[in-house]
């Protein structure tokens, strides 16, 4: 996941400029410390060799604008290994995804900075701006807007600006090349199943391509805009956090395309990828329950009869 993980971080390092190694050191370094830390109080085996607390921090990064605060990426790390990873048993025992709810946490506690977000390609790459991303301004659709008039305007970026990263966003989603690439490399090593990613986007997919009437510029944008390239490879496909059978995952990302769209259609926030994922790793025991697979061989258990009426 590291590896497949550096295409889009030297993306976001040329596009927001050198702070964004700041931001990941900070992560990391914090991930690794709480880790550390943590398993010495409650006296449990040593777990900084599995790296899991790396991905974690890095995957935190990429999900933060590349203006924010460094102590308040610590937090977020803090939060993401101590509270949703060690204190639920460690690796493979917690019920969410850890830099998804330390993104949420920073999301609900500093919404300001969490906000602002930094032009790619901004002289510095450092400098906080208030800025609208690509899915805020599709919100002006519902007053009578087309996607044409918005990028003709300048309001909105080109979708060849889209795809390379050429726009505001969290420092690793903007990049769509990079991150279907490193989504690729995850998929040709085996190490997540298509299902989850190809089920989330394409229900996404399917539900925007009806709410734009067919209009495929709009289906692009709300596709390549926001983090759902990255949440649908690197977030949702999550071990601990993600169904086990083929069935279920599909299930699953399919809860995700709707509960995202349904964000980004119906509510304030122009955004829903994280709270939709974590949404749906709640439900995964449920899910998991009625798509348990059967072993074969095993017969049902008989159903006791009734007794006789006296």
């Amino acid at each position: 996941v590291i590896i497949a993980l550096f295409p889009a971080s030297a993306a976001a390092v040329i596009l927001f400029g050198y702070r964004t190694l700041a931001v990941m050191a900070v992560t990391i370094a914090s991930a690794l410390l709480s880790e550390y830390i943590t398993v010495k109080i409650l006296k449990k085996p040593g777990t900084l060799s599995d790296l899991s607390a790396v991905v974690t921090g890095l995957i935190l990064a990429l999900n933060l604008p590349a203006s924010i605060p460094l102590w308040m990426a610590a937090i977020g790390s803090v939060v993401a290994i101590v509270v949703v990873k060690q204190f639920f048993g460690g690796l493979g025992q917690n019920y969410v995804n850890p830099a998804l709810m330390g993104r949420i946490v920073l999301f609900v506690s500093f919404p300001a900075a969490m906000s602002k977000w930094t032009n790619a390609l901004a002289q510095g790459g450092v400098e906080a701006v208030t800025t609208a991303t690509p899915l805020a301004l599709l919100k002006d659709l519902g007053a009578g807007t087309s996607v044409s008039e918005l990028t003709a305007a300048g309001s909105l970026p080109g979708l060849w600006q889209m795809f390379c990263g050429v726009r505001p966003g969290s420092m690793g989603e903007v990049c769509i090349a990079a991150l279907l690439f490193g989504g690729l490399y995850l998929l040709v090593r085996k190490v997540i199943s298509p299902a989850i990613p190809f089920a989330y986007i394409g229900t996404v997919a399917l539900i925007m391509l009806i709410a734009g009437k067919g209009d495929l510029n709009f289906l692009a944008y709300k596709i390549m805009g926001g983090g759902l390239i990255l949440g649908a490879f690197f977030m949702a496909t999550d071990y601990a956090t993600s169904p086990a059978n083929t069935k279920g995952r599909i299930i699953f990302g399919i809860g995700c395309g709707i509960i995202t769209s349904v964000i980004r259609l119906f509510a304030n926030m122009p955004e829903g990828v994280s709270f939709s994922i974590l949404l749906m790793n709640i439900l995964v025991p449920h899910i998991e329950r009625i798509t348990a697979v059967r072993p074969f061989g095993t017969l049902k258990e008989p159903k006791k009869k009734k007794e006789e009426a006296k």
